[in-house]
């Protein structure tokens, strides 16, 4: 299995359409932190935008972009005039929230929502991408993504149209657009460090795939190394060069975001699930989890089934 493959299954997104905005210029949307389990996305289907982070920094936006915030930092949207938003207001169409302004200005069409994440932990997904992660379906010398611009397009239909199962469909249709963007992201001539560029790092793949498969197993430096047919020095390098973490932190997370899902699935006793991502001491599992957590095993266990 290829590292996207292997990340979606351990830990499946799903999505949601939140609303469908159809504005006129002055616009604004304004958007707070996001929830633990949740990274907003945005589809600009027609028009021009900016997007804008909690700091200020703001980068331009065209019909076809997708922008998805891993993080779930606070941001914003306008249209770029600076000028004061026209007043909108919010309407059901068939399940889908429909929001509409009356400004006089150039329009602008989107489709807001989250992609949900499941309860496992979330820092070998969000830590290992970058804050907010932009892709271009329709640009970059026409060189379009035809799979992701036929996802847009049939999302975009259905938010329109609204038929019978549409919000179901739509919300169905966003777990699909989270895995072709972060393909396409990955497939970018410079990827964002982290995950991604990994994907562009076959030489580093024998590795991963071992780590993924092999969690339990009490793996070192040089046996992954050797995995990859490099020295131990250069293995190092080279994962620190993609991904800016070392390959035991990377490590650690996959068997804590497994240790996460078995925890908040079944009734295995904890020391057993330690057992089973490489821990023989249960103190010792426990002092990891919740470092890496925020809290223990039994507490993750409660919290995720609520």
């Amino acid at each position: 299995m290829d590292l996207l493959s292997r990340l979606l299954a351990l830990m499946p997104v799903s999505g949601r359409l939140d609303v469908r905005c159809h504005f006129g210029a002055p616009w604004r949307i304004e958007q707070g932190d996001a929830g633990a389990r949740e990274i907003p996305y945005h589809v600009l289907l027609a028009g021009e935008a900016v997007i804008e982070d909690a700091h200020g920094a703001s980068v331009a936006m065209q019909a076809g972009d997708i922008v998805l915030f891993p993080s779930g930092g606070a941001h914003a949207l306008h249209d770029g005039s600076g000028k004061a938003p026209a007043a909108s207001k919010q309407r059901m169409h068939d399940g889908i929230a429909v929001e509409t302004n009356h400004g006089s200005g150039a329009v602008a069409d989107l489709l807001c929502g989250r992609f949900l994440l499941p309860a496992v932990p979330q820092r070998l997904l969000r830590e290992n991408l970058p804050a907010r992660l932009i892709v271009h379906s329709a640009r970059e010398g026409g060189d379009a993504p035809e799979r992701l611009v036929r996802l847009i397009g049939l999302m975009r239909d259905e938010a329109l149209e609204a038929g019978p199962g549409s919000e179901s469909f739509v919300n169905h249709l966003s777990g699909a657009l989270f895995a072709l963007t972060l393909r396409y992201a990955s497939d970018a001539k410079t990827p964002p460090r982290g995950l991604l560029a990994l994907a562009q790092r076959p030489r580093l793949q024998p590795a991963i795939d071992a780590m993924f498969e092999a969690p339990g197993r009490a793996w070192t430096l040089p046996e992954l190394a050797a995995l990859c047919h490099m020295s131990r020095a250069t293995f190092a390098r080279h994962f620190d060069e993609a991904i800016g973490r070392s390959a035991a932190d990377v490590l650690t997370e996959i068997r804590m975001t497994l240790a996460g899902r078995l925890l908040a699935q079944g009734n295995q006793p904890v020391a057993e699930i330690g057992e089973t991502v490489g821990y023989q001491s249960d103190a010792a599992f426990q002092r990891v989890f919740k470092r890496h957590v925020g809290m223990t095993p039994a507490q993750w266990r409660a919290a995720a089934r609520t």
